[in-house]
């Protein structure tokens, strides 16, 4: 449908002609007058509710604009989010002349409404005011961890897996995908009866109770949101597991001992440490482990030498993980190497990740009404754009998740198959 077909020659008409008009969106003003630019194909309509949320996408030319209206609430997205989330880049890249950007900004000045802008306030200062670094980073995991163990459990799986999934098929439930990632990584540690094994970052246990309750060893975690621990603690006790699992609520920097632990895992954990600290990270693993030890890190990656600034990036340190850094996957395994690891397996995982977060999305979505008993509209949003926008970044391949193996060198053969035949997971897991 025609976008003028309706309605008389506007400011708001003219502007969303340019900005959308080669988009496959429904718009919907805070006037109640509608567009459709192809939404009824793409099932998606943008819905200004205020019209200093079009005044300033205009103004300032910056999708952070549009996500921070979301998320404030100026604008909402009806129906899917996928397509909204693709304008950034087509609003990114629109080029105007000069009198076009006069013509825009003349009709944005003189648009009816509300008359103050959204600003979207500044990245959350974590680096300033904390007595030390190690503060700085429980205050950071607990913006993220500690909203509300009842909202995970709205749209994870049973076991409150909050890391990607691994699916053998599409057909896969999210619960049997979560139970195979768990096994696979149990699978490639090796596990045995009796051995002593570590979670760096366990979350709500679920790596932690599948490798003692089905793999026999003995094992230990460490987590700095105190909404995990305590719930840890309180499944460790229901199952009766305490004479073979135990959580703290610690640091991976206060891990003390030398050759404690026979394997070690790091999942979804790694993000979290900042990449000026990746080697003191893998030093205190590597002091922890076994001569010949298996440490296994499960993380995310980006396309990107380091961590550089982009709407992307800046949204995720604002509103969502305020210390994330990530890296290349090559240099991961540089400073793995310089630390004295020896790699033997590195998965990429990346159409797994993009499978389980399409999955949440759709969980949390149909848990709306749901969610909101335990967290506020403005943290349903966040969450709801953050985990849609990283589906893509992993199907377009800008965002990457690898699990790499690799031992404690040692001068001497490793025990360990010479083959990745043992790694392959049985149809039906319990």
């Amino acid at each position: 449908m025609d976008a003028k077909a309706n309605f008389p020659e506007t400011g708001a008409t003219r502007i969303l002609e340019k900005l959308f008009g080669r988009s496959n969106l429904a718009v919907r003003l805070w006037s109640g007058e509608a567009f459709d630019f192809g939404g009824t194909e793409s099932g998606c309509m943008l819905v200004f509710n205020r019209s200093d949320a079009l005044r300033d996408l205009v103004l300032h030319a910056d999708p952070m604009r549009l996500a921070c209206a979301y998320v404030e609430g100026s604008l909402d997205i009806e129906g899917s989010i996928y397509p909204a989330i693709e304008l950034k880049d087509s609003l990114r890249d629109m080029k105007f002349s000069i009198d076009e950007k006069l013509a825009l900004f003349f009709l944005a000045m003189r648009l009816k409404g509300d008359s103050a802008g959204q600003d979207p306030g500044q990245p959350w200062k974590w680096h300033s005011g904390f007595p030390d670094e190690r503060e700085m980073h429980r205050r950071a995991i607990g913006y993220h961890y500690d909203v509300s163990n009842e909202f995970y459990g709205l749209w994870l799986d049973e076991a409150m897996n909050y890391s990607c999934a691994y699916f053998t098929s599409g057909s896969d439930s999210l619960e049997k995908a979560q139970k195979n990632k768990l096994d696979l990584i149990c699978r490639k540690l090796r596990l045995r009866e009796g051995e002593r094994f570590l979670d760096i970052g366990c979350g709500w246990g679920g790596l932690l109770i599948r490798a003692a309750t089905h793999y026999g060893v003995i094992a230990h975690g460490i987590t700095l949101s105190r909404n995990q621990h305590e719930f840890v603690k309180s499944k460790i006790s229901e199952l009766r597991i305490d004479d073979r699992v135990t959580v703290e609520l610690k640091d991976y920097h206060d891990l003390q001992g030398e050759e404690v632990y026979d394997k070690v895992a790091s999942v979804g954990m790694f993000e979290h440490v900042g990449l000026k600290n990746l080697p003191a990270y893998f030093s205190t693993i590597h002091r922890l482990l076994k001569p010949g030890g298996l440490f296994l890190n499960h993380g995310i990656t980006h396309d990107e030498d380091g961590w550089v600034s982009s709407v992307e990036t800046e949204f995720i340190n604002r509103y969502v993980f305020p210390d994330g850094e990530l890296d290349w996957v090559s240099n991961v395994l540089r400073r793995m190497e310089e630390s004295l690891f020896e790699i033997h397996d590195v998965e990429s995982m990346r159409q797994h990740y993009a499978l389980t977060l399409r999955e949440w999305v759709k969980r949390l979505e149909s848990n709306h009404a749901d969610a909101l008993q335990h967290v506020s509209e403005r943290i349903w949003r966040i969450w709801r754009l953050y985990m849609a926008a990283c589906a893509l970044q992993f199907e377009a391949g800008y965002l990457g998740l690898y699990q790499i193996l690799a031992a404690k060198k040692v001068r001497r053969p490793l025990a360990l198959p010479l083959t990745r035949k043992d790694l392959l997971l049985p149809d039906s897991i319990d």
